[in-house]
Formats: C-alpha cells, structure tokens, sequence
C-alpha cells in the first residue's frame, strides 16, 4: 500500500488549541492566542510557523456570509477536470474564488462538487465561466437551487 500524501501530524494539546483558536479568530493576535494557552506571543508565532513549516497550516484566508453579500443565488457544480487531476489542484483553483461556498472531491463521473452563491444568475453565470477556464477543468455540469428545504 502506498504511504499517504501527507502524513498524519503530531500535534500536542497547544498546537492543537492554537489551531482551534486560529480557526475561531484567523486575525486572533499572536499575544491574544498566548493569553489563552499559557504562552509568549514570540512562543505562539514560533509555533505557528512550525505549523505551517509542516504543511498542517496552509494558509489564512477571509470566509466572506454570502447572506450579507446579498449573493441570494445558490447552485451546486460538478466539475470534470482532466486525467490526473490532483485534488490539491482543485483545491487551489477554487480558493481563488469567493463564491464558493464549499467544495467537495466525489465519486462518481464528477471529480469534485462545488456550492457557489452568486448575488443572480448573471453573476453565477461568470464565475462558472471563470471556473470552466482553469487549468485541468474540462466541464462542468450546474444545477441551481430553486427553493432551499432543510438548512
């Protein structure tokens, strides 16, 4: 059997609770997360680095409320890329874009599913065109919500 991607990290109780409290508050300062673990600024930040050294932090993004955005308009997407594909490359390519909600890879003929929200039809329509655009994207196939039932 191969070995995974990515080993498993090791991970002490602060690291994992700097995690948790950087997931909470990704603009948390280094000394507000110190105060809640017992430890200097200096020391979280060391930290931190170390994390993302080691690939367990791969970076801080902004997590935007669509409902705020007045972005109304909700679809799901299937994405078809080319053979090889990783999902580490979907997953950049759809980083970049605002609108997606959330992003899953699939089994099935899709290689990924992606909830978008989009402020209309209009908009939605772009950023699937943006999306279709990206290298190792050959399709997709969208379904858009009429009417949401539980959620």
């Amino acid at each position: 059997m191969p070995a995974p991607l990515n080993p498993p990290a090791r991970l002490d109780e602060t690291d994992r609770r700097v995690l948790e409290l950087l997931g909470r508050d990704g603009r948390a300062s280094y000394a507000e997360i110190g105060l809640l673990v017992n430890l200097s600024a200096t020391a979280v930040k060391r930290r931190v680095d170390r994390l993302q050294e080691r690939g367990v932090v791969r970076g801080f993004t902004v997590l935007l409320d669509p409902g705020t955005l007045e972005w109304r308009t909700e679809a799901f997407v299937e994405v078809y890329c080319r053979e090889r594909t990783s999902p580490e490359e979907i997953l950049s390519s759809l980083r970049q874009f605002p609108e997606v909600v959330a992003a899953w890879t699939v089994t099935g003929d899709a290689d990924a599913l992606v909830h978008l929200r989009a402020a209309d039809t209009g908009h939605l329509e772009a950023v699937i065109e943006r999306i279709r655009r990206e290298p190792g994207v050959q399709r997709s196939r969208s379904q858009v919500v009429l009417s949401r039932l539980i959620g």
